[in-house]
C-alpha cells in the first residue's frame, strides 16, 4: 500500500503504526503502510510467535462463530475491534451456517471504515453493517447497533484481541459488562486477549507500546477469564487458543502463541 498522504483514505494518519494495519501485516495482508511494516518487523524481531498468535486468533474466531451459528443458535453478532476485513470474517462464516444471521461490525480507524464499506457485504437474507465508535463509548455503540439488532433476541458479542487497547482493567471489565448488560438471557460473549506469561511477546509488547501507537496491555490468564465472571462458560473454558474446541493441530505448541480466550453465555 501507497504511503503517499493524497492516496490514503481520509483520516489514515501513515506516519504513525496503527494496531490494525500491524495485525495486518502479521496475517500476511497487503492493507498497511512502511511505518506498520517496520514496527511488525522489530516486534517479530523479539517475539517471532506473534505471526502464529495472529493466526490463531483468526482461527478461534471463525470456531468461536461456527459454534454460536451452529450449536448454539445464534442469528446476531455485534463484532467489536474488527480490524481489517481478511479471510473467514464474522459474517461470512456466521451466514455460511445462517444466511439469514445479522451482523455488526465496530471500529474507530478509517481505513478500517474504507474497506469496510467495500468488502462487508451481506448474504440477501442477511444483513452487515459497520458503526466507526470507540470501544470506550458502550452507549453510542450499542444505540447504534439497535436499529440493526433486535435486542429482545440473543446477541454474540465478540472483542477478539481487542480490550488489551484499555489501558485500565477495572475500566475494561465495566465497559465489557456494560456491554453485556444490554444484551438479554441467551447471549454470548467470545473473547481473546495476549498474556502477560511469555517472556518475549511481554518485552516484544513495551517495544510496540513506545511506537506511538495505542497501546496494548498484557494481563494474566486469570484477569482474561474474569472477563466471563458472570457466564456460564462453554466447555473447555477459558484456554489457549488453539485448544478451544480445534479442528486440527494449528501450531506445535499453543502455550508459545501467549494469549487464551474462551466463550460464555449470559443466563
Amino acid at each position: 500500500m501507497t504511503d503517499s498522504p493524497e492516496q490514503s483514505p481520509r483520516g489514515v494518519d501513515t506516519t504513525v503504526p496503527h494496531s490494525a494495519r500491524v495485525w495486518n501485516h502479521w496475517l500476511g495482508g497487503k492493507d498497511n503502510y512502511k511505518v506498520d511494516q517496520e514496527l511488525s518487523a522489530r516486534f517479530c524481531e523479539v517475539f517471532p510467535g506473534i505471526v502464529d498468535l495472529a493466526r490463531t486468533s483468526r482461527y478461534f474466531l471463525v470456531r468461536t462463530v461456527r459454534y454460536l451459528a451452529e450449536e448454539a443458535g445464534v442469528r446476531q453478532f455485534l463484532d467489536i475491534g474488527t480490524g481489517l476485513p481478511t479471510a473467514d470474517n464474522t459474517h461470512q462464516v456466521a451466514q455460511r451456517c445462517a444466511p439469514e444471521s445479522k451482523v455488526v461490525y465496530v471500529d474507530n480507524d478509517p481505513l478500517v471504515l474504507a474497506h469496510a464499506r467495500a468488502l462487508l457485504t451481506s448474504t440477501p437474507e442477511g444483513t452487515t453493517q459497520y458503526i466507526d465508535a470507540d470501544l470506550h463509548d458502550p452507549d453510542r455503540i450499542l444505540r447504534i447497533a439497535g436499529e440493526t439488532l433486535d435486542f429482545s433476541q440473543p446477541v454474540a458479542l465478540t472483542m477478539m484481541q481487542t480490550v488489551g487497547h484499555v489501558a485500565d482493567y477495572a475500566e475494561a471489565r465495566a465497559l465489557v459488562d456494560r456491554l453485556m448488560a444490554a444484551l438479554p438471557s441467551g447471549s454470548y460473549l467470545a473473547l481473546n486477549d495476549s498474556v502477560d506469561t511469555h517472556k518475549a511477546n511481554a518485552e516484544a509488547t513495551a517495544r510496540y507500546n513506545d511506537s506511538g501507537a495505542v497501546p496494548y496491555q498484557l494481563r494474566s490468564h486469570e484477569q482474561i477469564a474474569g472477563f466471563f465472571t458472570g457466564l456460564e462458560l462453554v466447555e473447555p473454558g477459558v484456554v489457549a487458543l488453539a485448544h478451544w474446541r480445534p479442528d486440527f493441530a494449528e501450531i506445535s505448541d499453543p502455550a508459545e502463541t501467549g494469549a487464551v480466550g474462551g466463550v460464555g453465555r449470559k443466563p
